[in-house]
């Protein structure tokens, strides 16, 4: 429910993820919205958080939405996790505030997959969550993403960076500064090997498995990247129709370039993961396809089987 594409898209790939997967999905909201659930079960919830809804005070005020309910089965154990395409801030305060923190985490971060073509994705966090940081902050952010990307990327020992305005140690605001020199003690990460610093540049390459940054810096990043790819495609698909020679030539070269748009498309990563609370939450856009929400219920029982939770609490250390 509250999704741009909700609830149909929402329960088409609920019921494909079901059947690849093998895993129970329920959908929680309003059953008369839900035109055909096939096999799912569907849990009641009469209210909805809308997009344009304040995040925290529709959580506080709409105790039967759809996204409070899913964090309330979470933190009941009647679910393993929650998947949700709705209002981020919304899904992010309802998972905070019905599961909790993990002991000794001082804030949750959002860690969304960055794609580089040739290699593995890089996981970047505080990518929403947090507008205000402070360096011990930054500090569990990278012992979280390390932890994730274990799980996620399957690498031993991640490479973590921090996002600067330079290489060198020096460089940076104070946050920046301060954050460095606590990465750079040693056992600051149990999983994982600082780098150092990460320009705006290195992102999409493997400079670093993970990229650490304030939540407000990280939107950033985030959304001036959808905006560039999506002007990028755009820009080479209007070139691929432009004469009839390019498109004979795109003829030849869409073949080529068709694993490389799948790479870039957001949908192939399903959603962001909220590190820092007791239960597994899963953040897909708000115009997330059915194909979206087949990988975030993958993504979700995934972290599930390779305990997540777990893996935090053994990463952190009290900021």
């Amino acid at each position: 429910m509250g999704g741009d594409k909700g609830p149909s898209e929402i329960v088409a790939g609920a019921r494909e993820a079901a059947a690849r997967f093998g895993v129970p999905v329920v959908l929680v909201g309003r059953p008369e919205d839900i035109d055909d659930p096939g096999d799912l079960e569907v849990w009641a919830a009469t209210e909805v958080i809308d997009m344009a809804d304040d995040a925290m005070q529709g959580v506080r005020r709409k105790k039967d939405a759809s996204m409070v309910r899913a964090a309330e089965a979470v933190r009941d154990g009647r679910a393993s996790a929650m998947v949700s395409a709705g209002n981020t801030g919304a899904a992010m305060a309802s998972a905070l505030l019905r599961m909790g923190r993990i002991s000794g985490v001082a804030r949750p971060a959002i860690a969304t997959m960055l794609p580089v073509p040739g290699s593995t994705p890089t996981v970047l966090l505080d990518s929403g969550a947090n507008a205000e940081c402070t360096p011990p902050w930054l500090l569990q952010f990278a012992q979280m993403g390390a932890a994730y990307a274990v799980l996620r990327l399957g690498k031993d020992v991640p490479t973590v960076g921090l996002l600067s305005i330079g290489e060198e140690k020096s460089k940076g605001n104070e946050l920046v500064k301060g954050a460095h020199a606590l990465l750079a003690e040693a056992g600051a990460l149990s999983t994982g090997r600082f780098v150092g610093n990460v320009e705006g540049r290195d992102v999409l390459t493997d400079a670093a498995d993970v990229v650490v940054t304030d939540g407000f810096t990280g939107n950033v990043v985030l959304k001036t990247l959808e905006g560039s790819v999506r002007v990028v495609v755009d820009a080479l698909l209007l070139a691929m129709t432009s004469t009839e020679e390019a498109r004979a030539a795109a003829k030849v070269l869409l073949p080529a370039l068709l694993p490389l748009q799948a790479e870039l498309d957001p949908d192939s990563y399903g959603g962001a993961a909220l590190l820092g609370v007791d239960g597994v939450c899963i953040i897909s856009h708000g115009s997330s396809s059915a194909r979206a929400i087949v990988n975030a219920v993958g993504l979700a029982a995934e972290m599930v089987a390779g305990d997540l939770v777990g893996s935090i609490r053994r990463a952190v250390t009290p900021g």
